[in-house]
């Protein structure tokens, strides 16, 4: 499965009673992305930034994500809640946008006291869940837990200074002494707190600083003196703590976020020819011994059973492919949240196109240039070269003949084809839907088909043959 798909299935569920509320940043202006966007809407893997955070929320059982909103509010708050599953999502705006510890401030009302507050920032994506529950197990309802890392280049981050184990403050860039910024263990953004302590912590935040906003981190000097025990969860990872500030860093993370994808796909036993040409936005599933080729594309839920092989150049969206099946190269299968379905055993391609609603059964042939649309094909059924086959039913073992097409549409509504087990439909045939031909006839090749055909029938509509003898073709006259 997809790292995305792995995020909802590997991280524990919070300890009973603990539950998470998330706080969500999702206020800044991202000056930087040049876009009309909000940042937190910029995509990744054919999701919004925001909408990563909140799987990631989802995976880890969040009670609740409280979203902070500022610039662009109604695009953000008209997008996310596609994103967030059964969690309960409710929207505070900033205004004006005074800092993080502000944000925190507007979200405060929305939180119940009896839980631990996750907060996160909309723009940063890559955090693992299992990372997440580390912090939270860590936090246990009672101590503030900051998520920290090492950088070998922490500039413009707020620096870890400790006192041993014990974290005494956070310093922003901006604010730290020549020493403080030797120090390499940054502070990723992301915290866990006791709801009523948290509450506390921010209520008492001042603006006394080089930039006259709220900080967060001034919580932890506040903790610390009270006499609280302030902790800190590292990361292994940089990834999980980048955030996006430009089209520049979205790519980056972009790249960043398929290697992962590819890294977990051969953890499985998936063969990639290239892990580094492959990408996935959406979840990708796989059975045993799939085999997956160069610069493929994966999109909405895709499921690929044992023994699969997918050729190069091919782009499949929201389907199944069932074992055994092969999809040759430069093959496009979008099922577009409909689905698509490929039988097992199937053989689909070259350069072939699976539309919403398409259905192969076992065994299966679509070749070159054929589209398939909303339509059926039962077993060992059959369309090798440039056919079309739209709002159809066909029966097994059914040969349909090149340039050969269901005509479905008559300028208002579409119409479904018929074609029982074993017909045989010959080369440029056009079956004029409505209609329904009965098993083991065949259709004589540049047959345009009207009406119903019967059972065994040889079918024949098309033009009489002419041959006029003595026939001269027109000569070009020399110029004079």
């Amino acid at each position: 499965m997809s790292l995305m798909e792995s995020r909802t299935q590997t991280a524990s569920s919070a300890p009973p009673g603990l539950a998470i509320d998330v706080v969500m940043m999702a206020a800044g202006k991202g000056t930087r992305m040049k876009s009309a966007i909000p940042k937190v809407l910029q995509m990744l893997a054919h999701m919004p930034l925001a909408g990563h955070v909140l799987s990631t929320a989802q995976a880890l059982h969040a009670r609740s994500v409280v979203v902070v909103t500022g610039h662009g509010a109604a695009q953000v708050e008209a997008a996310l809640p596609a994103f967030a599953g059964q969690t309960a999502l409710h929207f505070v705006r900033q205004e004006p946008q005074l800092g993080t510890g502000h944000a925190v401030q507007m979200a405060v009302p929305a939180l119940p006291d009896d839980g631990q507050v996750l907060v996160l920032s909309g723009d940063v994506p890559l955090t693992r869940a299992s990372t997440l529950q580390a912090l939270v197990a860590l936090s246990a309802g009672q101590h503030l837990t900051l998520l920290t890392v090492d950088l070998p280049d922490p500039t413009g981050y707020g620096r870890i200074v400790r006192n041993g184990q014990a974290v005494q403050a956070i310093v922003e860039h901006k604010d730290a002494s020549e020493a403080q910024r030797a120090i390499g263990e940054i502070y990723g953004g992301i915290l866990v707190a006791p709801a009523r302590l948290l509450k506390r912590w921010v209520a008492q935040l001042d603006q006394d600083n080089a930039q006259k906003e709220f900080y967060l981190t001034d919580v932890v000097r506040i903790a610390v003196s009270e006499g609280a025990q302030v902790l800190a969860h590292k990361a292994g990872d940089a990834l999980e703590v980048a955030g996006v500030n430009s089209a520049q860093h979205l790519a980056e993370l972009e790249r960043a976020y398929q290697h992962r994808v590819a890294q977990d796909l051969l953890a499985q036993g998936v063969r990639l020819k290239d892990p580094a040409r492959i990408d996935v936005r959406g979840s990708l599933v796989c059975g045993a011994d799939v085999d997956i080729d160069v610069n493929c594309l994966f999109e909405g839920r895709v499921v690929l059973g044992d023994g699969v092989r997918i050729g190069a150049n091919c782009m499949l969206s929201d389907c199944t492919v069932e074992a055994g099946a092969e999809i040759l190269p430069f093959c496009h299968i979008e099922g577009l949240g409909t689905g698509v379905r490929v039988g097992a055993g199937a053989r689909v391609g070259p350069f072939a196109r699976l539309r919403p609603g398409a259905e192969l059964g076992e065994d299966v042939h679509i070749g070159n240039f054929v589209e398939v649309k909303n339509a059926s094909l039962a077993r060992g059924a059959k369309a090798n070269h440039l056919a079309y086959l739209g709002d159809a039913t066909v029966g097994e073992r059914v040969n349909f003949g090149a340039g050969s097409i269901t005509a479905n549409y008559d300028g208002a509504n579409k119409h479904r084809t018929v074609i029982e087990a074993d017909v045989h439909v010959g080369s440029n045939c056009v079956l004029v839907a409505p209609i329904h031909l009965g098993a083991g006839g065949t259709i004589g090749a540049g047959s345009t088909i009207t009406k119903d055909t019967a059972a065994g029938a040889l079918t024949v509509a098309r033009g009489k043959q002419v041959a006029i003898t003595h026939w001269k073709r027109a000569v070009k006259q020399p110029k004079a």
